[in-house]
């Protein structure tokens, strides 16, 4: 069995399952170890919860306070068709909904 397991982890098809799963494991430590979260603070299901939530937001704002800054600007969104149809027809757009009405 170790070695049809070995054979497999051979092929091109296991690494790329194997680098998610890698992946995941590696959060799921750190929840485990980084954040205490083998033992919940709170009594029953939905206090939980919610305790695994707000880490989960609390890792992922570490995780994005360590990212370098990025220096481009963001892209533009393309037109949507209506904004393509105002375009070819020479029909001038509004710069914001709230101007509608005035």
């Amino acid at each position: 069995m170790q070695l049809r397991v070995r054979a497999k982890q051979q092929t091109p098809d296991w690494k790329p399952r194997y680098a998610v799963r890698s992946g995941v494991e590696g959060t799921i430590n750190e929840f485990a170890h980084g954040h205490g979260m083998r033992h919940c603070r709170y009594r029953g299901q939905p206090k939980a919860h919610l305790q695994h939530i707000l880490t989960a937001i609390a890792v992922n704002i570490e995780r994005l306070s360590s990212l370098p800054p990025t220096e481009e600007t963001p892209s533009r969104r393309p037109p949507t068709a209506f904004h393509t149809f105002l375009d070819q027809h020479d029909i001038p757009r509004s710069k914001s909904w709230r101007t509608l009405g005035s």
